[in-house]
């Protein structure tokens, strides 16, 4: 049997290893980033995005703090902080029957933490091109 999406994730965020998020990602996923105004669509996009979300996102502060978790969506609320700002977000995961994520969406606050995510987010992406 194929480990829910959710378990997948959180190994994925425990290990700091962006390596599976190609299998656990469908072919078709979007995601929706805080600091950018269109969705990025496809699984390379989204997977680059979340890989880059790894290096910023992930330090020994970072936890889940909440999750509410339905048949086929979840939100999982987190708290980090990075350079001294308490970031406090939001992500929102929906899978597919295959156990696949097809959406995930990133919210944030407050206004300073969306600025220094938008910054650190802009520079990783372009030293990954």
């Amino acid at each position: 049997m194929t480990d829910h999406p959710l378990e997948t994730w959180h190994r994925l965020v425990r290990a700091h290893d962006p390596s599976g998020l190609n299998a656990l990602l469908a072919e078709d996923a979007v995601f929706h980033s805080p600091v950018v105004h269109a969705p990025q669509r496809g699984r390379k996009l989204t997977a680059g995005y979340l890989s880059a979300a790894f290096h910023v996102f992930f330090n020994p502060t970072f936890r889940y703090v909440r999750e509410i978790v339905g048949g086929s969506d979840a939100m999982l609320e987190f708290e980090t902080e990075i350079d001294g700002v308490l970031v406090n977000g939001v992500d929102l995961i929906k899978w597919n029957d295959a156990g696949q994520i097809v959406e995930f969406k990133v919210l944030i606050r407050p206004l300073k933490a969306i600025n220094l995510i938008h910054q650190r987010m802009a520079a990783m992406l372009q030293s990954s091109q």
